[in-house]
């Protein structure tokens, strides 16, 4: 579903706004995420366990994703939206994977977030987009 241009955006370490479905009474809250694109086309993310977006996930496994370029550059956005799958296997892996795209895994203070997550294990997200939608100036 995505194009090439599309995914010269999305394979930069840039935030996704991640929205779920709001608890009662809320509005949408979009939350920044790390993510990557992938072989199948679908954007893997990650979450600790306790997280309430995983409980609203579980209540209704559909999720939508912005991934915009930075101020300074031509205006560039791409959005999906789709069903959600939760997976207890392979968050570690891909957490430890994306803190090399978003920071510096011999950081200290990435291996001890690693560390927490190794310990505490991390639910990987995977959104399989339905329709995206894309804007480019």
């Amino acid at each position: 579903m995505f194009r090439d241009e599309d995914l010269a955006l999305l394979g930069r370490p840039l935030y996704a706004f991640l929205t779920v479905a709001p608890r009662p009474h809320r509005w949408p809250a979009p939350r920044p995420v790390w993510f990557e694109v992938t072989a199948a086309g679908d954007l893997a993310m990650f979450s600790e366990p306790g997280s309430p977006k995983l409980d609203r996930l579980r209540e209704r496994p559909r999720a939508s994703v912005v991934v915009a370029a930075p101020p300074g550059e031509p205006e560039h956005w791409v959005a999906a939206e789709g069903s959600v799958t939760l997976h207890d296997q392979g968050g570690v892996e891909l957490a430890a994977r994306l803190t090399d795209r978003y920071g510096d895994s011999s950081d200290p203070k990435y291996q001890a977030l690693i560390e927490q997550w190794r310990n505490g294990g991390v639910v990987r997200i995977v959104l399989h987009p339905e329709k995206v939608n894309r804007f480019s100036a």
